[in-house]
């Protein structure tokens, strides 16, 4: 697998309608936030990046020590394209061929769902991939450099347009629990009792 990609992890939210920072709940002890980017180092990314916006202080503490870049999203509010293009401006390595995006509200996600999509993005000629659940296409996903650079994010539009391409036949990769992520207060009662996360204090 090569390791010409870089790694965006989006955690910029303000978690309003859980009530409670998602980026600190935890799975076997460790926070979302720190598992979702030590999975995006692990997956072999030359770099990692992370979108901060809501309490980015508390959230950069919190990854002290790891090897990540952050990158403080000032109009996160405005939704998941503002941290996109966000981000999208503080990356202009030319040597970039792919872009892995994943967020840190799926406990359910894991190291070899990474590997799979990073190896269906290289056998596919779109050069991308999506993970796929209920019907849709979404995060984890893997964009080809050129796709990156020249989509244009805004508002809460992250890659559904790229994803609903009818042009692209972008790979995919199945994988059903990661429908679940936490938005709300039943979501985090369920994903702890499917043991995806520990009880939160």
């Amino acid at each position: 697998m090569s390791a010409d990609f870089v790694a965006v992890v989006l955690a910029a939210g303000g978690s309003r309608r859980l009530g409670r920072p998602k980026q600190l709940l935890r799975r076997e002890g460790e926070t979302l936030l720190r598992r979702s980017v030590r999975l995006a180092r692990a997956s072999g990314a030359a770099r990692v990046l992370v979108a901060l916006g809501a309490q980015a202080a508390r959230f950069r503490a919190e990854l002290s020590g790891m090897a990540a870049d952050v990158v403080e999203i000032a109009d996160w509010p405005q939704g998941l394209g503002a941290s996109l293009a966000g981000v999208q401006a503080a990356l202009g390595e030319p040597g970039v061929r792919r872009v892995l995006v994943l967020g840190c509200d799926q406990p359910a996600l894991d190291l070899p769902h990474l590997i799979a999509l990073l190896a269906e993005a290289e056998a596919n000629e779109a050069q991308g991939a999506f993970s796929a659940y209920t019907g849709v296409r979404g995060l984890p996903a893997v964009v080809a450099a050129q796709d990156w650079r020249a989509a244009r994010f805004g508002g809460d539009e992250g890659l559904r347009a790229l994803a609903r391409d009818p042009a692209r036949r972008f790979g995919q990769v199945v994988a059903p629990d990661l429908a679940w992520d936490i938005d709300t207060p039943a979501d985090l009662a369920a994903a702890v009792s499917l043991g995806w996360l520990d009880s939160p204090d």
